[in-house]
């Protein structure tokens, strides 16, 4: 008699089943995307993605090459091998596009163990068409001209 309660104590209809199944893949949905979220926040919010994109703002030449302002910052690829950061160094690849084209801002950083502050170690924007600016050496607007100029691919 014992063993026939336990066995009926044990059944668990499919409708349940289903229930359980749609709890738990929300359960897990919901979590796997705040985690998404945050971390995502956590990159916008650091010293090493701002000063990079403090960077690129302040170069004409990679923000007309752009077609920026407006220019568009995307999420950074969470699973991209050129994304790594421990405590005293970060490098990034930030997607950024603007009116014209779209490219990737890559970006070394490290952390000075004294003041704790963070300081742009190579700052590169890669374009689509395959163009190359360096953002800490960035050509004059007057140089970008002339290339364009004798760029005869337009």
């Amino acid at each position: 008699m014992e063993q026939l309660f336990r066995e009926e104590k044990m059944r668990v209809s499919t409708s349940q089943l289903q229930q359980l199944t749609i709890f738990t893949t929300v359960l897990t949905g919901s979590g796997s995307g705040t985690m998404y979220y945050l971390l995502q926040k956590k990159f916008v919010e650091s010293d090493y993605h701002r000063l990079a994109l403090q960077k690129l703002e302040a170069c004409p030449v990679a923000m007309e090459s752009l077609g920026a302002p407006p220019l568009k910052v995307h999420n950074i690829h969470l699973t991209d091998r050129n994304n790594r950061i421990d405590q005293r160094t970060a490098q990034i690849k930030i997607p950024v596009t603007g009116s014209e084209t779209g490219g990737y801002l890559y970006t070394s950083s490290i952390q000075d163990p004294d003041t704790n502050r963070w300081s742009l170690k190579q700052a590169v924007l890669k374009l689509r068409e395959g163009q190359t600016i360096d953002l800490l050496n960035p050509p004059s607007p007057a140089s970008a001209e002339i290339t364009k100029g004798l760029d005869t691919s337009r």
